[in-house]
């Protein structure tokens, strides 16, 4: 479609990989356009801004945070509010909140590990600090790992980096504990049917918004008027295709409702 763009994909020069490394480098003329799993804050906007360009954040995908837990939990889902609680440590017991009387064990990358974590403390733990009862992990491999080995462990992460995993069980989530929504399409498919089969996004709940915790995934793109702006809308274009809305369905991300006018300057805060 636009033969005389070529892809290559560039490791941060310093720092962790994450939305906040690759918008930074972005704005520091290290890359042409960036990838975020969040929106571009308003600091980042401000360095742009003196830098002499603005930023546009066009949404091409929908992606949720999936809660992990072991597989023998039993307890039916967990509200918002219970979880902002397990990770600012006002909760530590699953019998608090209806399961056995098990110590909970929270995990959580770091802050700067990425705009998943990011997106947690602002939205979730609504700017608080995560409690003293939580332990850091590198990656969600050593997390998912470390949550099927304990029988209170839970973890947050990216939706399709939870959901199909065989052995861990993704929770239902609800802003009331009357509207547990799973991230799994129903019926559920057990520890013991799987790989065999494995559970797969719910969709639709992530598209109407009924699942507690979606976000939109970005293309940022400078708004200089020159090759990176071009480049950056061009790639963003071929992501809004059908064909490229159908390779972020395979990615495991869900398409997005609709396409932005991004021809447009405006830019899409959601």
């Amino acid at each position: 479609m636009r033969p005389e763009f070529r892809l290559r994909y560039l490791e941060p020069s310093s720092g962790d990989r994450g939305s906040g490394s690759g918008i930074k480098s972005l704005i520091d003329g290290q890359l042409t356009f960036a990838q975020s799993s969040r929106p571009v804050e308003d600091q980042e906007l401000a360095r742009a801004l003196q830098r002499g360009f603005d930023l546009k954040q066009i949404p091409v995908a929908i992606d949720g945070l999936a809660i992990a837990v072991n597989p023998n939990l039993n307890i039916p889902g967990l509200t918002v509010e219970q979880l902002r609680s397990i990770y600012t440590g006002l909760l530590t017991n699953w019998n608090q909140v209806g399961g056995s009387d098990i110590p909970i064990k929270p995990y959580s990358r770091r802050i700067n590990d990425g705009g998943t974590v990011e997106i947690f403390v602002q939205d979730i733990l609504g700017g608080q600090g995560f409690g003293a009862n939580v332990e850091f992990v590198s990656t969600t491999t050593q997390a998912l790992e470390k949550v099927s080995l304990s029988l209170g462990g839970i973890y947050y992460a990216s939706a399709p980096e939870v959901v199909p995993q065989c052995s861990i069980k993704p929770l239902p989530l609800g802003r009331t504990q009357k509207e547990y929504i799973a991230p799994y399409q129903e019926p559920f498919v057990s520890q013991k049917e799987c790989p065999g089969k494995r559970n797969k996004l719910n969709i639709e709940a992530f598209q109407s918004g009924s699942y507690p915790i979606t976000r939109n995934l970005f293309v940022v793109v400078k708004q200089n008027g020159q090759i990176e702006q071009q480049a950056g809308v061009a790639y963003a274009n071929l992501l809004l295709t059908e064909q490229g809305q159908e390779l972020i369905t395979q990615a495991g991300f869900v398409k997005i409702r609709s396409s932005p006018a991004i021809g447009s300057r405006r830019s899409c805060w959601l």
